[in-house]
């Protein structure tokens, strides 16, 4: 099997995800010490709600260990799955605003995961002492922004099965697991296809397709990416 592009070859954490932490990007040791040394050190069980879209943002999240789920739900009730939160990821930017916007995403985690968490009135005080922490902020929130924008390019020039493609394999890329020769991915069929802004039905069909090519296998609530090079990802 040929791995998925983007992961290693064990779909191992980094050592030390915090360290690399984007969000503390270009900021000494010591000062990371102090920064995360301000935080509370929380372990969250699986399946436990963090933050709720629509709700006041008051408190900043960085992911030590686990893994999380960033969603947010239509108006038809559809989950729209946007990304897969994996340690050293933040959310909750908004709380660094002093005048936070609500937040714009749900957030749960999918195991018993570890984070740091920083309350709204912290977190302003430690961006204004370190500068770099905004600048670290908004070169995130701009990596999100240029992602949805390519989702939304995808959406107006690609065909369903490509855009199905590219986000199994992007998922695959964040969040998926390299077991026994295949890559695993913690999704349903209905949060695929609502994340590559397909139907139900379409989704169903090209995951058949998919499945008598022997390109990927089904257990529940996952996709076992067995030959990502035969998905229809030109």
């Amino acid at each position: 099997m040929n791995s998925v592009p983007g992961m290693n070859a064990t779909g191992a954490a980094p050592h030390d995800p915090v360290a690399d932490a984007p969000f503390l990007s270009g900021i000494p040791s010591h000062t990371r010490k102090l920064i995360l040394g301000a935080a509370e050190y929380r372990t969250l069980p699986g399946k436990n709600m963090v933050i709720q879209s629509g709700a006041k943002a008051t408190h900043l999240f960085l992911l030590a260990s686990g893994k999380a789920r960033y969603y947010r739900v239509t108006g038809q009730g559809k989950e729209l799955l946007l990304r897969w939160l994996l340690p050293g990821d933040v959310f909750g930017l908004a709380s660094l605003l002093r005048n936070p916007p609500p937040y714009m995403g749900s957030v749960e985690v999918a195991e018993e995961s570890e984070v740091y968490v920083w309350k709204h009135v912290c977190v302003c005080d430690l961006s204004l002492t370190y500068p770099q922490i905004t600048q670290n902020a908004l070169r995130i929130a701009l990596g999100y922004l240029a992602s949805y924008a390519e989702r939304h390019g995808n959406l107006v020039t690609q065909k369903a099965e490509h855009r199905l493609a590219h986000t199994l394999i992007r998922l695959g890329q964040q969040a998926g697991q390299l077991l026994s020769g295949a890559v695993h991915v913690d999704v349903t069929n209905e949060q695929l296809g609502n994340s590559a802004d397909v139907g139900m039905f379409t989704t169903t069909r090209v995951l058949k397709k998919w499945e008598r090519q022997g390109a990927i296998a089904k257990k529940r609530n996952k996709i076992l990416i067995l030959a990502p090079e035969k998905l229809d990802i030109d």
